[in-house]
């Protein structure tokens, strides 16, 4: 019995060293030649900036982006880097400014306070062309970091509409020519890891030909809300 027991722990004592010889640790490889490609998702409050003698914006207009960022490092950290993308926006203008149509002839006026109407509002579709130049406290092996991206883009519209609406019935402007085809901006974006906070400052006219029967209309968008940026 006794030799039994000894055979017996001899080879549990063999069997256990064996396990942790054997016993391997993975190894993880880490890309040091990481990129920021990144989708990026934005949502904004719209003002109009350079108004008409009149013009308000009582409601809130909002806006929203969604596109694609390729990233390109210039440095040996890479914590520098240059992005061009692609994206797509939508944007809300509430105000007081009405355009209409008659015989096919845009009409702009402010409308008179003691008008009562229900809604009064222009939205803009665009395809966006970003570029972006970036500076950010990342390492190949984290994610999460700070950033200030501020950049350059060029936004073309393919689609707008306008409405207002009273107690009369309603009535619908949709693909003013009017509204200038080619708009452009800078912006900033700052933040840590995913959100950040975001603002655009367009450089041209919202409008291109546009005037009321006493002024031009040379508007432009300031655009402030938050942008998430997602690998």
């Amino acid at each position: 019995m006794r030799l039994f027991l000894k055979f017996f722990l001899l080879f549990s004592v063999v069997n256990v060293f064996s396990q942790n010889a054997n016993t391997v640790t993975p190894t993880v490889k880490v890309d040091s030649l990481y990129r920021e490609d990144q989708f990026y998702l934005g949502f904004t409050f719209n003002t109009l900036q350079n108004k008409l003698a009149g013009l308000t914006q009582d409601k809130f207009s909002s806006g929203f982006s969604i596109g694609f960022l390729r990233d390109f490092p210039v440095n040996k950290n890479r914590t520098v880097a240059i992005a061009p993308g692609l994206g797509f926006s939508y944007n809300k203008y509430n105000q007081n400014l009405a355009i209409t149509e008659i015989n096919q002839t845009k009409v702009y006026a402010i409308i008179d306070p003691n008008i009562s109407y229900n809604k009064n509002r222009f939205t803009q579709f665009l395809v966006e062309v970003p570029i972006e130049f970036r500076y950010r406290t990342s390492t190949y092996d984290s994610h999460k970091f700070w950033r200030i991206y501020g950049g350059f883009k060029m936004g073309y519209l393919i689609y707008n509409k306008s409405i207002y609406e009273d107690s009369l019935g309603k009535i619908v402007v949709t693909n003013n020519k009017d509204f200038n085809k080619f708009q452009y901006g800078t912006y900033i974006s700052v933040g840590y890891n995913s959100i950040n906070v975001y603002a655009y400052y367009g450089l041209n006219s919202l409008f291109q030909k546009a005037k009321t029967n006493t002024e031009s209309i040379d508007m432009n968008s300031m655009n402030i809300g938050i942008m998430f940026y997602i690998l």
